[in-house]
C-alpha cells in the first residue's frame, strides 16, 4: 500500500459517512476502533469491487484498528434481497464453506491477515432460539423492512416476496451486536442494512456503530457496478496478463473512479488525461502491480504492447497437440476451455484467427501454428 495521506481516510473513495462528527471524534481520540465488514460467501471469487472496499479497511488496518472481516456463512444461505428483482437461490451449507475459504485465502493479497479478526455468523446464529429471534425480530416493524425500493418493483411487478427475506437486515443488524462494531466499512448498498444496527445495538446497552460507505465500482463496460453476474468484473485471483488487458479495455470514462477507488494516484490526471493511452497503461500498471508485484506487472505491460499494439503473439503461448484428422473446432475445444459446438460458433462469428487470418470454416481440418480466440488467448497446436 502506498503511504496515506490523512485527510484521504475519510474521503478518497467514500460515498457517505454515519455520523461523520462521531466518527472524526472517535479517530481523535486514539481508541483502537473495532471495524466490521460483512460478506456473503455465495461465488468463490473476489472482484476489484470488492477490493475498493478492502483498500479502505486496509488503511484503518495500518492505523492500528482491528478490522473484523465477518463471514456470513449462515446468512449467506439465503442471501441478501439488496438490489434483487427475484428472490434468490438457496445455498446449501457445504456450497457457502467452499467459496468461504476461497475469500479467506484472497483476502490476503490485500488485508493482513496476521492482524485479521476472522469470525462467521453462524458462531451464534447456529446456536440461536427461536424465541430469541423474535425478541430480537420485535425492534423492526414490517414497514420499515419493505421500504427498500426493489420490494416496491417486485410487488409491481407481480414477483413475490419471501417472507425470509425482509428478515435479512435484522440478522445483519444483530452481527453488528454481537461483534460490538465501532465502525463498519461497506459498498453504499449495504447502507441500509447496516443503518439497521444503530437502533439495536442502544437496545442492547452499546454505542451504535457509525457506517462508512465506499462508492461502487464500476464494471468494465463503465456503466453499470462491477459484478460477477453482470460478467463486468475483473477478478482479484486473474493472471498479470488478463488484468492488464481487461484494464485497457476499460472506457475512457471509467478510468478516474478505478484510480480513486483502487490506487493513490491523482485523481485529477484521469479525468480527461491530454493521452488516455497512457493514462490507462499507468493505471493498469500501478492496480496490477498491487496483486501481482512490480515485475510481473512489467511484463503484462510488455504483453500488452506486444500483442495489442504491435499485433504480434506473445513470446510465450500454451502449446497443445492435435490428431490427423481433427477439425480445427475440434483441435481447439479443449484449450480454450469450450465445448466443440461453442468452437464452432465462435468460428462463424469470425472470433477465431489462424496465423493474423479470420477462420471462416469450422470443418477446416486443423493444422500446425498459433490460433488466437478473442484479443487475449493464444494456443499454439503441434501434430501428434
Amino acid at each position: 500500500m502506498n503511504r496515506l495521506q490523512p485527510e484521504d481516510l475519510l474521503t478518497r473513495g467514500v460515498a457517505d459517512i454515519i455520523v461523520r462528527k462521531d466518527l472524526a471524534s472517535l479517530l481523535a481520540s486514539g481508541k483502537p476502533l473495532r471495524i466490521k465488514h460483512g460478506v456473503d460467501p455465495t461465488r468463490p471469487d473476489l472482484h476489484l469491487g470488492h477490493a475498493a472496499v478492502y483498500r479502505k479497511l486496509r488503511q484503518f488496518q495500518d492505523l492500528g484498528h482491528t478490522v473484523i472481516f465477518l463471514i456470513g456463512d449462515f446468512t449467506a444461505r439465503f442471501g441478501d434481497p439488496t438490489d434483487k428483482v427475484k428472490s434468490r437461490v438457496l445455498h446449501d451449507k457445504q456450497e457457502v464453506e467452499h467459496a468461504a475459504k476461497t475469500y479467506i485465502d484472497q483476502i490476503g493479497k490485500i488485508l493482513d491477515k496476521s492482524k485479521l479478526e476472522i469470525r462467521r455468523n453462524s458462531e451464534w446464529y447456529e446456536k440461536m432460539s427461536a424465541e430469541e429471534l423474535l425478541r430480537i425480530m420485535s425492534n423492526f416493524t414490517v414497514a420499515r423492512m419493505l421500504e427498500r425500493d426493489m420490494f416496491d418493483k417486485r410487488r409491481k411487478a407481480g414477483e413475490e416476496i419471501g417472507l425470509h427475506e425482509p428478515v435479512y437486515p435484522v440478522l445483519q443488524a444483530y452481527d453488528s451486536v454481537m461483534l460490538q462494531s465501532d465502525l463498519t466499512v461497506i459498498g453504499s448498498d449495504q447502507t441500509f442494512n447496516e443503518l439497521q444496527a444503530r437502533p439495536l445495538q442502544e437496545f442492547f446497552g452499546q454505542k451504535p456503530q457509525q457506517v462508512m460507505s465506499v462508492k461502487i465500482l464500476v464494471g468494465t463496460d463503465g456503466k453499470q457496478k462491477m459484478s460477477k453476474s453482470l460478467d463486468n468484473h475483473i477478478r482479484i485471483t486473474d493472471a498479470p496478463e488478463e488484468m492488464f488487458g481487461k484494464l485497457m479495455s476499460l472506457p475512457d470514462s471509467a478510468m478516474a473512479s478505478f484510480a480513486e477507488m483502487l490506487t493513490d494516484l491523482r485523481v485529477e490526471d484521469f479525468v480527461k488525461p491530454k493521452n488516455p493511452r497512457e493514462a490507462k497503461a499507468l493505471l493498469a500498471q500501478t492496480i496490477v502491480e498491487q496483486f501481482h508485484g512490480a515485475t510481473a506487472a512489467q511484463k503484462a505491460g510488455e504483453h500488452f504492447t506486444q500483442v495489442f499494439t504491435h499485433k504480434q503473439a506473445p513470446s510465450k503461448v500454451p502449446e497443445a497437440i492435435f490428431s490427423t484428422g481433427q477439425t480445427v473446432a475440434q483441435a481447439l475445444a479443449g484449450h480454450f476451455q469450450e465445448s466443440v459446438s461453442a468452437m464452432r460458433r465462435a468460428i462463424e462469428q469470425k472470433g477465431i484467427s489462424f496465423e493474423d487470418e479470420i477462420i471462416v470454416d469450422p470443418a477446416m481440418l486443423a493444422k500446425p501454428g498459433v490460433y488466437k480466440k478473442g484479443k487475449r488467448h493464444f494456443v499454439r497446436l503441434k501434430k501428434k
